[in-house]
């Protein structure tokens, strides 16, 4: 159908409708609507009585363990309302102004309180809702931006906290039930069903550091969830709600991600430890992967057939890098002298930068390390020890 046909049609159809409705007015002349239907009094019925109830017999056993895990894990998740302070510029009075609202859950009964970094980003202060309506002002222990995990302290009576028993996500299955609990759109306490959709996703922190390993489920979660946990059927902490993917970005399309427990699980006691990640470094700065393939492409450098690899910019004065003397890129009279390509840690390849940060994460300070290094045609095996950043 040409675009002029169809203007036609949908212009006759608006045509049609407004005539109808111009007609039902006409026809109706103030009368009430059931005119039009002819009630009267015969369709009426005085012994009308409600309906006998059905009996259901007992639920189902799904159902009862569904019920069952949502009163045991439902205590241990909080509302959490993110809070600024303004001032009032008439009376220079200081007033607080809600930011946001999200969720979290009790991690251990020491007042400990773990949601997601964004849900308290930029806020000055933070208040922690329970599901008996207990509010409680809530201090930053510490956050880690790049994995998306906050922890607070609230100062309460140990008996009231019911921390969440941690499970483990490196073996967890597609297909599994999970459950999520969380206040979304300020609705607290709603549970949300579904399974795991896939494992092994990668999605970016605010500050645009990759999160990997994240778990992908289609149990519901949207704006008010991030924070909250995901639950393996046996009730254990698998993962934080943290991100949604749907067309608008603000509704669920069946597309929810979590950070696994494992990670969660290894960040927290250090941000309750000492405020901040200790992430470990080598004590190198890495070319980006745009720029290496460009050397690489302009046979400016080489590397081994079918490898990928990082190269390293620069080495910090008095790191384990300068140590295990690994070679910087160094500007000489004769040209750019090339540092060394990273190609393998502990003997599994490096691609890219994303890879050695992939790496370097599932280690502490202190650790030592192999590095595999290509440079000028050959390959060499130096032990680094890490630091902390």
């Amino acid at each position: 159908m040409t675009k002029s046909k169809s203007s036609g049609v949908s212009m006759l159809f608006i045509l049609i409708l407004l005539g109808t409705n111009a007609f039902l007015l006409f026809q109706m002349n103030g009368k009430p609507l059931s005119s039009l239907f002819g009630r009267g009094s015969s369709l009426f019925s005085p012994n009308a009585q409600p309906r006998a109830i059905q009996p259901r017999g007992n639920l189902a056993e799904i159902e009862m363990s569904t019920i069952e895990l949502f009163k045991k894990a439902s205590p241990s998740v909080v509302h959490i309302t993110s809070i600024n302070v303004r001032r009032d510029r008439s009376s220079s009075k200081l007033y607080e102004v809600p930011q946001g609202t999200g969720s979290g859950f009790v991690w251990d009964k020491q007042g400990h309180i773990v949601t997601n970094f964004h849900v308290i980003k930029g806020s000055q202060k933070a208040r922690v809702t329970f599901p008996d309506q207990s509010t409680w002002n809530a201090s930053l222990v510490g956050v880690d931006p790049d994995k998306d995990i906050a922890v607070l302290k609230i100062d309460i009576r140990e008996g009231k906290l019911v921390p969440l028993p941690i499970g483990e996500s490196n073996n967890l299955l597609v297909g599994q039930s999970v459950f999520a609990i969380g206040n979304p759109f300020g609705l607290d306490q709603t549970l949300t069903t579904g399974v795991i959709s896939g494992l092994g996703r990668e999605i970016q922190s605010v500050t645009k550091r990759t999160i990997s390993d994240v778990i992908q489920t289609d149990a519901a979660i949207n704006p008010g969830n991030s924070g909250g946990p995901l639950l393996d059927s046996a009730g254990r902490l698998i993962g934080i709600n943290t991100a949604i993917y749907s067309p608008t970005g603000t509704q669920s399309a069946g597309v929810g991600f979590a950070v696994p427990v494992d990670t969660v699980n290894f960040y927290v006691p250090e941000l309750i430890k000492y405020g901040k990640v200790e992430r470990p470094v080598l004590g190198v700065s890495i070319f980006n992967d745009a720029y290496l393939k460009q050397l690489i492409e302009n046979k400016v450098i080489d590397r081994p057939e079918g490898k990928g690899g990082v190269l390293v910019k620069s080495v910090s004065p008095g790191s384990g890098a300068e140590e295990a003397g690994i070679k910087p890129t160094q500007r000489q009279e004769k040209g750019i002298l090339w540092g060394d390509l990273i190609i393998a840690i502990n003997g599994k390849e490096v691609q890219t930068t994303h890879d050695l940060h992939k790496f370097l994460d599932k280690h502490r300070a202190g650790d030592q390390i192999k590095v595999t290094l290509y440079w000028q045609g050959k390959e060499r095996v130096v032990t680094v020890k890490l630091q902390s950043r």
